[in-house]
């Protein structure tokens, strides 16, 4: 059986002396897991956290990155330079940036083959709003995210790839799919993925659930067949709640 990858996503918070304190609380207590455990945090904070986690079981990823290397983009980060610095993973395509900054299925394949080619581990977020479930177009919409998003992407580099399934209607809204709402759709995202790569590819592949998981519904989620860990937004803010989800199911 799988372990569990078990990433949290800080968003836009916590200011550097907030991040330290939060880290170090952390850390202690997901020390003896068999979990992965990632924090992925602002661009400001991440120097600190890789300062602060050297030496232990928690990784550092980064919220975003650019598809080139240099050039004239204005407040936008090169993948190398995450790299340089000792970040591991990079989140790419979360429904904020497709929401907010016009983040497409183009632009998450050339963020994540950007990453990839850097080194860095992405992990590349598909999800259906709720318009898109209530009218049927659910099975659609994570298709052609996959189809799409993953266009170029060969099955050797599918290997270094987290995929996040979070259904756009349950991020930050409190609402959760049910464990058999999320099963069912990650079962879903991996026959797609089955049928690019094959089945021994997308079985190993891990695929998250995101969307509102917390320590109070983690277990049930967690204990799903194709449910390989989570992407945590909220309850990665404190430090507890966090360590509750790692170690829920193990």
């Amino acid at each position: 059986m799988k372990n569990k990858i078990i990433a949290g996503n800080w968003k836009m918070n916590k200011t550097r002396a907030e991040a330290a304190a939060l880290i170090e609380e952390l850390i202690p207590l997901v020390s003896n897991t068999s979990n992965t455990v990632i924090i992925c945090v602002p661009f400001t904070d991440l120097e600190l956290a890789i300062r602060l986690t050297e030496g232990s079981n928690v990784h550092v990823g980064a919220q975003n990155c650019h598809w080139k290397e240099s050039g004239a983009y204005t407040g936008e980060i090169a993948p190398s330079m995450l790299k340089e610095m000792g970040v591991e993973y990079v989140v790419i395509g979360h429904s904020e940036r497709r929401t907010y900054f016009g983040e497409t299925d183009a632009t998450v394949l050339a963020r994540t083959k950007a990453a990839l080619n850097a080194g860095l581990k992405p992990i590349v977020c598909i999800g259906e709003t709720l318009s898109e479930r209530k009218e049927g177009e659910m099975e659609a919409v994570l298709t052609r995210q996959v189809v799409e998003g993953f266009k170029d992407v060969t099955a050797e580099e599918l290997t270094n790839i987290i995929v996040a399934y979070e259904p756009v209607w349950a991020i930050g809204t409190g609402v959760t799919a049910t464990d058999e709402q999320a099963n069912d759709a990650i079962k879903y995202v991996r026959s797609v993925f089955a049928r690019k790569y094959g089945k021994v590819a997308a079985d190993a592949l891990y695929i998250q659930y995101g969307g509102s998981m917390n320590d109070g519904n983690a277990k049930g989620l967690l204990s799903m067949s194709d449910v390989d860990g989570g992407l945590i937004g909220g309850a990665s803010l404190v430090a507890a709640k966090f360590a509750a989800i790692v170690h829920a199911h193990e």
